[in-house]
This record gives C-alpha cells, structure tokens and sequence, in this order.
C-alpha cells in the first residue's frame, strides 16, 4: 500500500507533519530540538488536519518527534507580543474580551476534533508530556505511554488556566479530587501512576513504543468500522446522561441503527 500525505501546506505549519496510510493517520509533532514545543501555528494545523482527514481514516495517532511527545508552550508565547504571526499571551490580555474568546475558540479546535467518535484517536507518549503537551495527550481516547513518560498540568503553576480542552477529560480520567492534585500542585505523573490512576491505557519500554502502538491499531481496526464509531459515541456520552433511562435509548438507537445497515448490506468492513 502506497502512502500518500494530505495538503502539503498543512504539513508545513507548526512543524506538524502528517502521514495517511490506508484507514490510519499519524501525526507527528516534528520540532525535537524544542522538544516539541507548541506555538498557535501548530493548533492551526492540527485544526486544519482534523477538518481534512478522509472519511476512510479510521484511527489517528499522535506522536512526537524525539526523546520527548511535548514540552508544552513556545516560551516565546510568554514574552512576545506575536509569535510566527499569532497572537502572544501578552498580546492576548490586551484584545477585547470577544476577541481574545475567539482566538482562544480557534486554538482549542486543534484539539477537540481528536474526540469525534467518527475516529479513535491515539497518543503515543514518550518522554515529556507538559502543559499543551499533556492536553494534546488527553484529547485522545486513549493514551501508550513509556515508562520513562512523565506528565504535568504546569498551566497554574505560571499564573494560567489549562485552555485547551484538558480539564474534562482530565477529570473524566481519573476523577474531581485527583483532578485538582495534579492541576494546582504541578506535579510530574510518573507512567507508573499514570496507569495505575486511569491516564494511560498502557505503559511499555521505550523501544516498544512504535511496535505496542501499531498492535492497538490492528485491534481496533480489526471491527466493523460502523460498530466501532457508534460504540465509541456511546462510551464517549455516557458520562453526560442524566439518567439510565437516557443511554439505554441512546444503546436501543446505535443498535437499530447498525442491524439496518448490516441487513441492507451498506458495505461496512
């Protein structure tokens, strides 16, 4: 099977780059002498990724380049009015507060498109995983971690909040009380811990990173593609249901929903 990439000038911005093979998508946070530091252009391509990934993609997976997944924010964001053209946090606090929402608005979309149930996402995690880097992380449904891997909301412990989309799933994880220990002391998350409270799905030697993360592609892929999204939006609602009553007519619809398709043939593999 030949790979192929998706619109060049994406793979360009925020040094992110993107490979498609077949029904997977990996990509790669590509800056390891920052150790994979993020600025606005990355947001906008990760944003930009997710609005224009072919429906055939059916798992993504998120890594970054080097000994570490990401240090978190450019340090440049905290001292320049403009960074590659965004705005810098400095240069946030003096927008007008409609404004400074939707910059903020536009940056979290690089992120919440990683929990559409139309595909699983993956974050294959090594090294660091700070601030910006620890959200990314948690915006995907599940988490391979090496046992070098540490992880740490670093947000509050610089004056700021986590913005970007991290503290639902966060608490989702591993609960209200574990929540606020982690984001207010700035704790590191030890690959340990992180498995034994709920963040990581898995934890592997280093040089088994690549090897565990494709044997949890072939699992999931290996169903239906249908069964695996309508699943997925399942799980990823139960949570909000006000009571049982309400996720058991949302499993009564996915399953009616499926058995049509499954009997009219829609060609779901």
């Amino acid at each position: 099977m030949t790979e192929s990439v998706i619109d060049p000038g994406v793979l360009d911005r925020g040094h992110v780059r993107l490979t498609v093979r077949g029904s997977r998508a990996t990509i790669v946070l590509d800056r390891p002498d920052q150790l994979n530091a993020q600025t606005p252009d990355t947001w906008k391509a990760l944003r930009e990724i997710g609005q224009h990934l072919a429906p055939e993609v059916r798992v993504v997976v998120v890594r970054g380049e080097g000994r570490s997944f990401s240090a978190g924010l450019d340090r440049r964001l905290f001292e320049a009015e403009e960074v590659d053209g965004a705005p810098g946090l400095i240069s946030l606090a003096s927008r007008p507060v409609e404004q400074g929402d939707a910059e903020i608005a536009a940056f979290q979309q690089g992120f919440s498109w990683l929990r559409d149930p139309e595909r699983v996402t993956i974050a294959a995690v090594q090294g660091h995983a700070i601030g910006a880097g620890f959200q990314l992380a948690l915006a995907c449904d599940m988490r391979v971690l090496t046992t070098d891997a540490t992880l740490r909301m670093a947000e509050t412990n610089l004056g700021l909040v986590p913005d970007l989309g991290g503290t639902l799933p966060l608490v989702r994880a591993v609960g209200y009380s574990r929540a606020v220990d982690i984001c207010l002391t700035g704790r590191e998350v030890a690959a340990e811990e992180a498995a034994r409270i709920g963040l990581a799905n898995s934890v592997v030697e280093p040089d088994e990173l690549e090897a565990a993360t494709d044997r949890l592609v072939e699992a999931i892929t290996r169903s239906p593609a249908g069964a695996v999204r309508e699943t997925l939006a399942l799980l990823s609602q139960a949570e909000e249901a006000e009571d049982p009553e309400q996720q058991f007519a949302a499993e009564r619809a996915a399953q009616l929903r499926r058995l049509r398709e499954l009997v009219g043939g829609s060609g779901d593999e």
